[in-house]
């Protein structure tokens, strides 16, 4: 029976095969009953729906450095001149090519000239002259000044800055100074003082730091002076300054500075008079703190003499306060050049000795809000071969012409500060005091030709759009000088009040007026040498090119 059972299941399985087979096809081809799709596996994507970040709450702290909008302008008090007179110290108009001309009550013709020329970034020129003279009341007290400068630059390269310099300076002065007791008028000719200089320099400096760190300015200066009888001068001044920067905050510095003089008297031998030193130092320097630890070896006329070099600065955030100590040592050059700029009325001088000064100070400078700024130093110094003017006494009467000796040795305490105010070209006020105690002179009784104290004073205000008025106010306390018996004495202190008005009356010309000395007060800054009184000017501004907003 299972026999049979299995017989007939084989039977239906062939017949059921048999009828499936498709007989139209040929021999040989193959039926595809499913067709293979190969897929890859999904990769991961990114999730670009990514949750915001939590809210930051904490306020950031945000520094910035934002340049003053308002004119600041420098001040820097000047020494007081008997017979120069100065015109404009108020300011001057902002040209960019100008002829000033004008005419005053002294027999006093004046010339002012500035042009500009160069793009002002990669090359520049400005040419600057001016010429006045006067003529006072008192016999022979005439004045001659002429002023010509050229300086120019240009940029070679990306970071290389050219700049030169020449220049030519005449004044003519007359010994006028007289003793009531001398009757005899000498001749104008042997009371003529007359000085000429002719000035030339070259330099440059990389305007940004190189790809070592390195800052430098290389520059030389030369001087002819001769005083038109005989009597010459040469000057040639070398600074080699260099700067290492290191990291951030670190720089090292190292310069060198050479001064040489020759001076040549009429029928005596030259004089060499000549200094060098080297400046090497180490500065740290952040937003808040600015110190410099050096020392300065020098050589005078193959003296040694080593000078401290030691600078301390502590600012707030906002730098409207710094604070400022040092102790700092240095040559000044003492020339023939020099000592006529000083005084006009002097003597050819027998010898040139340089000046050492040490000086040990503290002080502060700053600013209060957008205008108002300030700066106070006092200081104790000390000189060396300090030069003083003393009247040539001979025969018991004052002289007119002043000698020059040197203090050996003398000490100052010394206090200097200005203050100012600036609402941008609408007003400005300035005002600086100096004062000068001396004490510990060695070979001398005073300190003579000196001025103890020194105030100066200056306003600019713009009325209405095209109408600025100014004023300068000077106050001193007279030097002491030495009288014919051998003693000394001390000048009458006094004050000077100058006042000025400019006006435009086209777009290129401007009227101008100046009056000097208001109060009339004939001072005298030298023994015998009075100033001019009351004295005015007035003129017209002719403008190329005038920058207008």
């Amino acid at each position: 029976m299972k026999k049979l059972l299995i017989l007939g299941f084989g039977i239906l399985s062939f017949g059921i095969s048999f009828a499936q087979q498709d007989t139209s096809k040929k021999k040989g081809t193959v039926q595809i009953t499913s067709a293979f799709k190969p897929l890859l596996k999904e990769s991961a994507k990114i999730n670009f729906n990514a949750s915001p970040a939590a809210n930051d709450t904490t306020k950031p702290r945000l520094n910035y450095d934002i340049p003053n909008q308002n004119l600041l302008f420098a001040y820097t008090p000047g020494s007081l001149r008997p017979l120069a007179l100065d015109i404009d110290s108020g300011g001057f108009w902002d040209l960019n090519s100008y002829i000033k001309a004008g005419f005053g009550s002294l027999k006093t013709p004046y010339v002012q000239a500035g042009f500009s020329f160069g793009d002002g970034k990669t090359a520049g020129l400005n040419i600057y002259a001016k010429h006045i003279s006067s003529s006072g009341k008192i016999l022979y007290q005439d004045y001659r000044n002429t002023n010509v400068d050229l300086k120019g630059f240009f940029q070679t390269s990306r970071n290389l800055e050219w700049n030169a310099q020449l220049g030519m300076r005449q004044d003519r002065y007359y010994k006028y100074g007289r003793d009531p007791v001398l009757s005899s008028i000498p001749p104008k000719d042997s009371l003529e003082q007359s000085f000429q200089t002719w000035r030339g320099g070259v330099g440059f400096h990389n305007i940004n730091r190189t790809q070592f760190g390195l800052t430098y300015s290389p520059e030389i200066l030369i001087n002819v002076f001769n005083d038109g009888r005989e009597n010459s001068e040469s000057n040639t001044y070398i600074n080699l300054p260099l700067q290492k920067t290191v990291g951030k905050v670190f720089a090292v510095n190292l310069g060198a500075t050479f001064d040489l003089t020759r001076f040549k008297p009429d029928n005596k031998s030259a004089q060499d008079n000549t200094f060098y030193y080297i400046s090497p130092s180490v500065v740290f320097k952040n937003p808040k703190i600015n110190i410099q630890g050096g020392i300065r070896p020098s050589w005078d006329n193959k003296t040694f003499k080593m000078f401290p070099n030691v600078l301390i600065e502590a600012s707030t955030e906002d730098r409207q306060f710094t604070f400022q100590a040092g102790w700092s040592g240095y040559i000044r050059r003492t020339s023939y050049q020099h000592l006529a700029t000083t005084n006009p009325y002097l003597e050819v001088p027998t010898t040139l000795k340089n000046t050492w000064i040490e000086e040990r100070y503290a002080g502060f400078k700053g600013s209060l809000g957008d205008h108002f700024t300030y700066n106070a130093k006092l200081a104790y110094n000390k000189y060396k071969n300090h030069p003083l003017f003393v009247n040539a006494n001979p025969l018991g009467i004052y002289d007119n012409g002043f000698t020059v000796i040197y203090e050996p040795s003398m000490k100052a305490i010394h206090f200097g500060g200005d203050i100012g105010y600036t609402e941008q070209e609408k007003f400005s006020v300035l005002a600086g005091i100096n004062v000068n105690k001396y004490f510990s002179i060695r070979e001398n009784v005073k300190a003579y030709g000196l001025i103890p104290l020194e105030l100066k004073g200056s306003a600019r205000v713009q009325v209405v759009k095209d109408l600025w008025l100014k004023t300068d106010l000077f106050l001193w306390d007279g030097a002491q000088y030495k009288t014919p018996s051998g003693g000394s004495a001390q000048l009458d202190g006094s004050f000077d009040l100058n006042a000025g008005l400019e006006f435009r009356i086209t777009k290129n010309l401007n009227l101008w007026a100046q009056f000097n000395n208001i109060f009339n007060k004939e001072y005298e800054t030298w023994k015998l040498y009075r100033s001019y009184g009351f004295n005015f000017l007035g003129g017209v501004i002719f403008a190329f090119d005038q920058k207008t907003k």
